[in-house]
């Protein structure tokens, strides 16, 4: 393992495509929006040199940081790809495409995996003549600062495949748990229904959302609370994962109706500056 592609430059493609590059991998990112690229670029730019300035990583890691190579072209990007991370929008009509492309781009030994917090890993191989190449790595946001990989196999996964990512996670400086294939896995099953009860709690009035959140930061010693942790997701990328966990697993994974009308409303959290709380520019930036 050597060269590692991550498709799509959004917060998470970003924190992957950095960590990555700070554990000595080359690393191509690509998406098809050059304004995205651009952004990507200066924001781990700025990531990397506040970082060595903090002496969280060294001057040698933020060179490596500066050496990430950004394409709009997939082909480019996986040119002589070991490993290609998809880290697009949670919607399985996207990634099945692009995992069609994939398939007929990269190589034969590369092994494409999906960023994804809830979707079938199986059915997603399934769009490929590779299926025991294809795996779900689920980082968390953010990914250089989270210790966890959640990694789940697809029905036709080979043991080899899955020792290898195993390999990439301890590389990058993470923890791995392995996930027999289940919809929501194991994290996102337990993140989304305390998000969503936070959010029928806040429509009915038990309390107000700083308060919610302070609740659950010192009685149940959680490090974010649930409104801090959807607003960082993004308040769309939670209302999917429940749509999809709803329809997948049942009633009590049903959306609440305020974050549904957040959604609507374009209330998507951090990257849109508004979400549960609102965010100034210059804290956007920041966290992006």
């Amino acid at each position: 393992m050597t060269n590692i592609t991550v498709v799509g430059a959004g917060i998470m493609g970003r924190g992957i495509a950095y960590t990555a590059a700070i554990s000595g991998y080359n690393v191509r990112l690509q998406d098809i929006s050059s304004n995205s690229l651009q952004a990507a670029a200066r924001d781990l730019q700025n990531m990397a040199q506040r970082s060595t300035e903090r002496h969280f990583i060294t001057l040698e890691q933020q060179q490596l940081v500066q050496n990430i190579a950004y394409t709009d072209s997939l082909e480019q990007a996986v040119l002589n790809s070991d490993l290609v991370i998809e880290a697009v929008v949670e919607r399985m009509d996207v990634k099945s495409q692009i995992f069609n492309e994939l398939d007929q781009l990269c190589d034969a030994h590369t092994i494409l995996a999906t960023n994804t917090s809830a979707l079938s890993p199986t059915e997603i191989g399934a769009q490929t003549k590779r299926p025991d190449k294809v795996i779900a790595m689920h980082f968390f946001n953010p990914v250089h600062k989270m210790k966890l990989i959640e990694i789940i196999r697809g029905l036709d996964t080979s043991d080899e495949t899955v020792r290898i990512v195993q390999d990439v996670a301890r590389r990058m400086g993470k923890e791995s748990v392995e996930v027999n294939e289940f919809p929501g896995f194991v994290t996102s099953r337990m993140n989304v229904l305390i998000g969503n009860e936070a959010m029928n709690m806040l429509m009915e009035g038990v309390a107000s959302a700083e308060d919610i959140d302070r609740a659950l930061k010192l009685g149940l010693n959680h490090p974010m609370g649930p409104f801090e942790m959807g607003d960082l997701v993004g308040l769309d990328t939670r209302l999917r994962t429940l749509e999809y966990l709803h329809k997948t697993l049942g009633e009590k994974y049903r959306p609440s109706p305020l974050l549904v009308k957040y959604v609507k409303a374009g209330r998507l959290g951090r990257k849109t500056g508004r979400g549960v709380y609102t965010y100034e520019e210059d804290e956007q930036h920041a966290n992006s």
